[in-house]
């Protein structure tokens, strides 16, 4: 998982996940998780340039942070997916009854 979580990781994880659930109302599950992954995908390059002192620098670096965000997520989804096959059905049948 994330290397710097904290004790509030999961809270704040919690909170974007209750406001994509929110949007479900008005979105299909395919959009609202395309917007969220562009959101992700839109501060992360925030977040990295603003580390970063130019334009050049941020160039420079944009390899090495393309393969750094790609594998935490890959970790992150990996991880999650074993939760889901480990719970399946706590998690996805209950909801159905």
């Amino acid at each position: 998982m994330a290397e710097d979580t904290d004790e509030k990781f999961y809270n704040r994880a919690d909170a974007h996940i209750n406001l994509a659930n929110e949007q479900l109302a008005e979105a299909a599950r395919g959009k609202v998780s395309g917007s969220l992954m562009f959101a992700a995908a839109r501060y992360n390059a925030w977040i990295s340039a603003t580390d970063l002192q130019s334009s050049k620098e941020l160039q420079n670096r944009r390899d090495g942070l393309v393969e750094f965000f790609l594998n935490q997520y890959k970790s992150m989804l990996e991880h999650n997916l074993d939760n889901y096959i480990a719970n399946y059905d706590d998690y996805v049948n209950s909801k159905k009854s």
